[in-house]
């Protein structure tokens, strides 16, 4: 395994936290008012408060940039490994599967959303994020786990526990769909690890979310703009 094939498996990972580190929350806002949305509203860096606090175009444009970015990312690991694994002498191209560079990258540009170089390490929870590393990761769980999202918002009307569920559906969804499909072809301890840290990493960034479920003070999607 030569230099070059680290720094390039180095340098797309790098890559991923850098894209996410592009926090369009704060983007959108500063852009249609002027003001920082981690100033207003729950301070949350993310689509749901550009809603309640700048308005719906800025929150859907939020919401497909924040998803494509998490979708770039994990493309860009998935395709560079892909590359580094017919490139690297034997022994060691089980390093570079494709899933592994996917996964990897996936991990990083949440990370990169949650605490962005460009924005004082203060950003989101990686939701919309992590819609669009899993439809890289697992087209199916994402599918399924939209599902779970829409019908999940449509009956409670709450985003963070519709997100939360989805979350359970999408991590679940990978999980066995790599025992399932792909135990025969790699080693899927490392995919099994890093999906579940992706969904610990929502978790983790809803405490206050889970908090305020729990006391039933958890504000709905028609709560009004400030």
């Amino acid at each position: 395994m030569s230099a070059y094939q680290v720094l390039t498996a180095v340098g797309v990972i790098a890559f991923a936290y850098l894209l996410g580190s592009l926090n369009f929350a704060v983007i959108m806002s500063r852009i249609f008012t002027g003001e920082d949305v981690r100033k207003s509203g729950s301070g949350n860096a993310g689509a749901t408060n550009v809603l309640r606090t700048v308005g719906k175009l800025p929150a859907i444009l939020t919401f497909l940039f924040d998803i494509l970015k998490g979708f770039g990312a994990c493309l860009a690991g998935k395709l560079v490994f892909g590359y580094l694994i017919n490139n690297v002498e034997q022994g060691f191209n089980w390093l570079f599967h494709p899933d592994y560079g996917a996964y990897i990258c996936c991990i990083a540009v949440m990370l990169g959303h949650i605490y962005p170089i460009f924005f004082g390490f203060k950003g989101g929870k990686a939701v919309a994020t992590s819609v669009g590393t899993f439809a890289v990761c697992c087209p199916l769980a994402i599918i399924l786990g939209l599902t779970a999202f829409i019908v999940s918002l449509i009956i409670s009307k709450i985003v963070s526990l519709s997100s939360l569920i989805a979350t359970v559906v999408v991590i679940g969804v990978a999980i066995v769909y790599a025992i399932v499909v792909n135990f025969a072809y790699y080693n899927i301890i490392p995919v099994i690890i890093m999906a579940l840290m992706a969904g610990v990493i929502v978790f983790a960034k809803h405490t206050a979310n889970i908090k305020r479920l729990i006391e039933g003070t958890e504000p709905t999607i028609s709560a009004k703009k400030r």
